[in-house]
């Protein structure tokens, strides 16, 4: 006789699952009743309740106000959207979202939070291991979903220093990166957003040991993020964050100021 399949969906899953398993018992309905209330067949409301598929944002929507959870339902949304992102990032994202401002300087990539829709898609079809068109498709919007931060009140300040490698790496194509780059002009004109360029033929900068980011919290306390092949570390000691703060701002002296770097971009723009 096989042993009973192990359940390796996450802990906020299998209690949002749980949960809503008890609030639809409560009201006296069946997977296939609460289904149709909710619009949706009953095989959709067991493949959540039995954590087999996620549950969109949609889903939760729905069967807040299906069961009349009185927010029960709806305040599981933000900790099923966390678990969107790897594990190693969950934090991160939680602290970025929060932040007075944030502050990166880029290597291979165009930052996270400036990444079109098709520009996240072409990296995640690129991933090792491959994933699923549908983890695709929740990883990108997991990503997109972080650019929430652009018209968050208050207003988060954001600064990204982006190695011009980053640039001309046309990720999913001319098509694509043509899309990109305009987004990264517009992204630029943003009050709030500074976006500098670091030249290929800056021949040393103050961060050629890789990528960080900056964070500064609600509480005004720094801290700085490092990432990399699937693995971080978040630095809050306060001589360690020193010396990496005091980097990135040696390197946005060394950067392109922002009205060259858009200059740059549009010329790499008009060359596809």
């Amino acid at each position: 006789m096989g042993q009973p399949k192990k359940n390796t969906s996450s802990p906020a899953a299998q209690y949002f699952a749980e949960v809503l398993r008890m609030l639809r018992t409560a009201a006296g309905l069946s997977q296939n009743e609460l289904g149709d209330r909710m619009g949706y067949s009953g095989a959709a409301v067991s493949a959540v309740e039995t954590c087999a598929k996620p549950a969109t944002d949609e889903f939760i929507e729905v069967a807040e106000k299906a069961l009349d959870a009185g927010g029960l339902v709806a305040a599981a949304a933000k900790y099923l959207r966390l678990e969107r992102y790897p594990a190693h990032f969950q934090g991160m994202v939680q602290l970025e979202q929060e932040a007075l401002s944030v502050s990166a300087y880029c290597v291979q990539l165009i930052h996270g939070l400036l990444q079109t829709r098709e520009y996240a898609r072409a990296l995640y079809d690129h991933a090792v291991p491959p994933l699923d068109p549908e983890e695709v498709e929740q990883h990108v919007t997991a990503r997109m979903e972080r650019q929430a931060l652009f018209d968050r009140k208050p207003v988060a300040m954001i600064s990204v220093v982006l190695e011009e490698a980053a640039l001309r790496r046309l990720i999913g194509g001319s098509s694509v990166m043509k899309q990109q780059y305009e987004h990264l002009i517009e992204c630029a004109a943003r009050p709030n957003v500074a976006l500098q360029v670091m030249p290929m033929s800056r021949a040393g900068h103050a961060c050629l040991a890789g990528p960080l980011t900056v964070i500064e919290t609600p509480e005004e306390v720094t801290l700085v993020y490092l990432e990399g092949q699937g693995n971080s570390h978040l630095v809050s000691k306060p001589d360690e964050v020193g010396v990496l703060a005091r980097r990135y701002a040696m390197i946005r002296t060394q950067a392109l100021s922002p009205e060259e770097s858009v200059t740059l971009i549009e010329q790499l723009a008009g060359e596809l």
